[in-house]
């Protein structure tokens, strides 16, 4: 876009709306040519206004062989205008005549008119002037070799003017960013379903602040403003004049510029602090460029309007715009990489995106396919693509299309590896590679290699088994009823409609739809944080919402579980996360050499000083900055990656070091510490055995949380939830994705672990596409009907079985095949 932007924008004059040209000679000759023949014009151009002496310079004129000028409305020779005139006159008041020339079409005359023209501009710095010879007193028509109207000069268009990230382009006031630190609409008016009448502006409360309130009540009816009208219904000319003020009363930024005014006595400065936050920028409206570029345009629109359409009205404008044969040659491929582009994301599903969507408020299923069009986008042949999970966070509905996209590009000549747990593309694949048959130790071989059809015959294969029947996760024989929930009215944060639903407590409720309907929005950055701060008092942003009711008073925490990395740190690990190292390191501190030696319980950890490696500090690797290429991490040589000093790995249990312990799968060290009988062991296992609960028994006991995936962090995360004593009270569950990366027979195990939560009283409430979850839930919302601006609303609440009748949902479509 950049790029047809510079090629074949034209810049339009703010002013009076015309097109700004920048005139070659050609173009004054052909406007020579378009009078009829011997027609006399006299072509001119104006003095540039340099220092000097106006006798001097009327002389230096005639030397050059300019004998006349034209003052006023007649043209005079220079020779006949009297001394003291000479010295009044001013650049300003006269032009040169360089040439009068009769319109003719043979060869002498136009290299004649060529010449002329070029020596006007090279005189005049860019000007010429065209004057019909029979009327003197008109204006004469500008021409200029710079891009210039209305006496304004326009930069010429160049890529770097609509780059953002470019001082050339990015808007001087936000530096790019499209929003700055200013008042924020948000905490200024934080209930729109108020009016002006009902203290919708929350800074116009109070004895003193009030006075600004009752002067725009007083003067509505003058102005026709609708004091009694919730904010929120309020047009955009109605709320910008309750921000701008009129001429009967002041607004909203006439308050904030007072309280600026005063700020010199403290309470006004924490007044304003208090309203502070990111608004968007006022002088580019949150398109991030320049003023400037707004004045150029490529089918009638600027590059600020292009990137606020959806991606699918932006598609159908480039196909329809109507370009100029001279335009289509410059911009003909160009055109062809938008179109491109454009039809990726259309073909992943993302039509509903506007170009200039910060990325951080994409949903996990968005950037996923992002991602992939970036990629599918190069249109090359002959090349393998290996995509990782692609599925993540897409719903069924999205699947499809994306299982279309994988096959065009098999179809144009290329091959595509999927690692994939999605049923959709697996029964999609020409060719199936099954590796097994469980995970960690108990993997490592393949199971399958061939097609599809053939994969049924394997009975040592769980994927097989699933896919035939077989196996399965079972839909529960009955759903919990419940009667306590929480309330959510008028939320409207993102895409969301000011939507009301009820959260229903105690029971597994599963919160569906397609990728972009509002799921995150209505979870993760409305309900969670609201509950946040109805129990802590403070929390991060609350997003838009009337009210939370209900019986939040009945819930004693909320745990968000989500697929963030478990800890910091390169020493962090699952043993260390779930708490059970603890119950490890006081079993070595309680043998008897440990005793011998003078070792407690600190020194077999490597996060502080005593018995780590302190030349590694307890990491095993040491960290090689390498300055001009990529850093090395080295195994150290002090420990040689055992990260404990000597005399702590002397130290045995059962024969095993500490070293050796934290090498151990989950599912080893069980199986180890179950051989002997004692509380510590039995409070080791009772901890190990959540993380294998939770289908994480391959995991190494001491592998760095940096190498777990998203999925294996969030269910680290639900373990050490498993593991905690259930006397803390009804604790509300908020997972967001968390079949992400499982297998069938993992998803199965969850669920187990997930169900036994709600058993023992808790809630979970889960942000869920795979059909299997939700078939199991016992109450669905599902939010749609598309995603983006068409989304945002609630299509269904109810039971699962209720749900398949609904003929408006897409979840329903594709669950009706699992119940």
């Amino acid at each position: 876009l950049k790029l047809l932007y510079a090629r074949i924008g034209k810049t339009y004059s703010p002013k009076s709306g015309k097109l700004v040209k920048k005139h070659s000679v050609t173009d004054v000759v052909n406007h020579i040519l378009s009078f009829p023949d011997e027609a006399r014009l006299i072509l001119l151009t104006r003095l540039r206004p340099e220092q000097g002496d106006m006798v001097a310079i009327l002389a230096g004129l005639e030397k050059q062989g300019f004998l006349r000028v034209k003052m006023e409305n007649e043209i005079v020779r220079i020779d006949e205008i009297p001394e003291a005139e000479r010295k009044r006159l001013t650049p300003e008041k006269i032009l040169i005549v360089v040439d009068r020339v009769v319109v003719t079409r043979n060869e002498d005359a136009l290299a004649r008119f060529g010449d002329s023209v070029q020596t006007a501009f090279e005189l005049g710095g860019g000007d010429c002037y065209v004057l019909d010879a029979a009327k003197p007193g008109s204006t004469p028509e500008h021409c200029s070799d710079r891009d210039e109207a209305d006496g304004k000069r326009f930069e010429d268009p160049n890529v770097d003017m609509f780059s953002f990230n470019s001082p050339v382009g990015a808007c001087p006031v936000c530096e790019g960013y499209g929003s700055t630190i200013g008042i924020d609409e948000n905490l200024v008016i934080p209930n729109k379903g108020l009016s002006v009448y009902q203290d919708a502006v929350v800074c116009w409360k109070g004895e003193k602040m009030q006075r600004w309130k009752e002067k725009l009540i007083f003067a509505a009816d003058k102005y026709n403003f609708p004091v009694h009208k919730p904010y929120g219904e309020l047009t955009e000319e109605q709320r910008k004049m309750l921000w701008e003020g009129t001429k009967g009363f002041k607004g909203i930024d006439d308050f904030f510029a007072y309280l600026e005014e005063k700020k010199y006595k403290i309470q006004y400065r924490v007044m304003l602090s208090r309203y502070r936050g990111r608004t968007t920028c006022p002088a580019c409206k949150g398109s991030r460029l320049k003023p400037e570029t707004s004045w150029v345009k490529v089918g009638g629109k600027s590059m600020q309007e292009l990137v606020l359409i959806p991606v699918d009205e932006l598609h159908a404008f480039i196909v329809k715009m109507k370009l100029s044969q001279h335009e289509k040659e410059i911009a003909g491929r160009i055109l062809v990489e938008i179109d491109s582009r454009l039809g990726y994301l259309l073909d992943v599903g993302l039509g509903y995106l506007t170009m200039n969507r910060v990325s951080s408020t994409l949903s996990g299923g968005e950037s996923q396919r992002i991602n992939l069009a970036t990629s599918l986008g190069s249109s090359l042949v002959g090349s393998m693509y290996i995509l990782d999970e692609p599925s993540i966070g897409l719903h069924t509905r999205d699947t499809a299309r994306l299982i279309t996209v994988l096959k065009k590009l098999r179809d144009i000549g290329n091959t595509v590896i999927v690692v994939e747990h999605d049923e959709e593309i697996i029964r999609a694949a020409d060719h199936i590679i099954d590796i097994g048959p469980l995970a960690g130790r108990l993997g490592g071989q393949i199971m399958y290699n061939g097609k599809l059809s053939g994969l049924g015959k394997n009975k040592e294969s769980l994927t097989a088994q699933y896919l035939s029947g077989e196996m399965s996760i079972p839909v529960p024989s009955r759903r919990r009823k419940w009667n306590s929930f929480l309330a959510l009215k008028g939320v409207r944060e993102n895409n969301l409609k000011g939507v009301d639903t009820r959260i229903p407590l105690h029971v597994l409720t599963v919160v569906t739809g397609v990728s972009g309907s509002g799921k995150s929005s209505l979870i993760n950055d409305v309900l969670y944080p609201a509950i946040m701060k109805r129990l802590n008092g403070f929390s991060e942003r609350v997003g838009l919402h009337d009210s939370l009711n209900g019986d939040v008073d009945t819930i004693a925490s909320v745990e968000m579980v989500d697929q963030n990395p478990i800890g910091r740190s390169s020493r962090s690990n699952p043993v260390t996360y779930i708490k059970a190292y603890d119950e490890i390191r006081k079993l070595f501190a309680d043998q008897p050499s440990a005793g011998h030696f003078g070792l407690t319980a600190s020194h077999f950890s490597f996060n502080i000083d005593g018995g780590r490696c302190e030349e590694c500090l307890g990491e095993g690797t040491i960290h090689v900055e390498m300055q001009f290429m990529a850093d090395v991490q080295l195994v150290c040589e002090s420990c040689h990656g055992k990260r404990f000093k000597d005399e702590v790995l002397e130290i045995t249990y059962q024969g095993l070091n500490i070293y050796d312990i934290l090498e151990l799968t989950v599912e080893d060290a069980i199986e180890f510490f179950s051989r002997t009988k004692g509380t510590t062991q039995r409070r080791i296992v009772d901890k190990l055995q959540t993380l294998a609960m939770v289908g994480l028994g391959y995991l190494k006991l001491g592998q760095s949380s940096s190498t777990l995936s998203g999925g294996e962090s969030q269910r680290v995360k639900l373990a050490s939830f498993l593991g905690k004593e259930s006397s803390h009270g009804h604790t509300l569950f908020i997972f967001d994705e968390p079949t992400t990366g499982l297998h069938f027979h993992d998803i199965h195990k969850l669920l187990e672990s997930i169900n036994a939560l709600v058993d023992h009283g808790h809630s979970a409430v889960m942000i869920e596409h795979n059909m299997e979850v939700i078939k199991c839930a016992d109450w669905i919302i599902d939010l749609g009907p598309e995603g983006g601006k068409n989304g945002g609303k609630i299509v269904f609440e109810g039971t699962p079985e209720d749900l398949i009748s609904n003929k408006n949902s897409y979840t329903g479509q594709y669950l009706a095949s699992k119940l």
